[in-house]
């Protein structure tokens, strides 16, 4: 789970983890938020009208949901399982209120929440990505100080100070928690087995 408020630079970070670690599979979320401009549906969102994501969420299709900034987001429980059941990662792009709920389905997940050097360098960003208005931007910046509060409910932070700095670290971070205990087991059942090594079925 990554995490980190707007302009923090989390999606060009994912985005380039994805490029390094083909293994790992990003987790489309669903939300009423309009697109911005280059974005398809069911590549970088599922794009929903209102009424659309309260039934999902009603019949409980989603892992997580949150309004965040006006709009609802939610994670499928189908596109996740369909990942995991392939074995592969998976990484969810998220706010601190969805990585609260995933934590509750998955207790082992990561969670990694990315931090601007300064919050001037955060609003430098947003204007430079040239996609909100003035008012959006300063609504922006304004929740991000109340995001950044919840940053120590992660296992990892990273320092978005410079880009490829950040992104070794990211990757190092998901190479290291697949050799924790768990995954290695799940993933080497038989060798395990073999060494005498009781492994307990999820």
């Amino acid at each position: 789970m990554i995490a980190a408020p707007s302009g923090a630079g989390k999606s060009s970070l994912v985005n380039s983890l994805l490029q390094s670690e083909p293994s790992v599979k990003l987790s489309i979320s669903c939300t009423t938020r309009a697109p911005r401009p280059g974005e398809q549906h069911g590549h970088e969102y599922f794009f929903l009208s209102e009424s659309d994501f309260l039934k999902r969420q009603q019949e409980g299709e989603f892992l997580e949901s949150a309004s965040v900034h006006g709009n609802y987001y939610g994670t499928s429980r189908k596109v996740i399982a369909e990942h995991t059941d392939a074995g592969h990662d998976v990484v969810l792009e998220i706010d601190w209120q969805g990585a609260q709920q995933i934590k509750k389905h998955y207790p082992e997940s990561v969670g990694i929440f990315i931090l601007p050097p300064s919050l001037a360098t955060l609003e430098e960003r947003l204007r430079k990505r040239a996609q909100d208005s003035d008012d959006v931007i300063a609504r922006r910046v304004q929740a991000s100080s109340g995001e950044i509060q919840h940053a120590p409910e992660f296992e990892y932070v990273i320092i978005n100070t410079e880009f490829e700095v950040a992104l070794n670290q990211l990757i190092a971070i998901v190479q290291a928690s697949r050799c924790r205990f768990s995954q290695q087991a799940e993933r080497n059942r038989s060798l395990f087995a073999n060494f005498g090594i009781h492994v307990k079925q999820n």
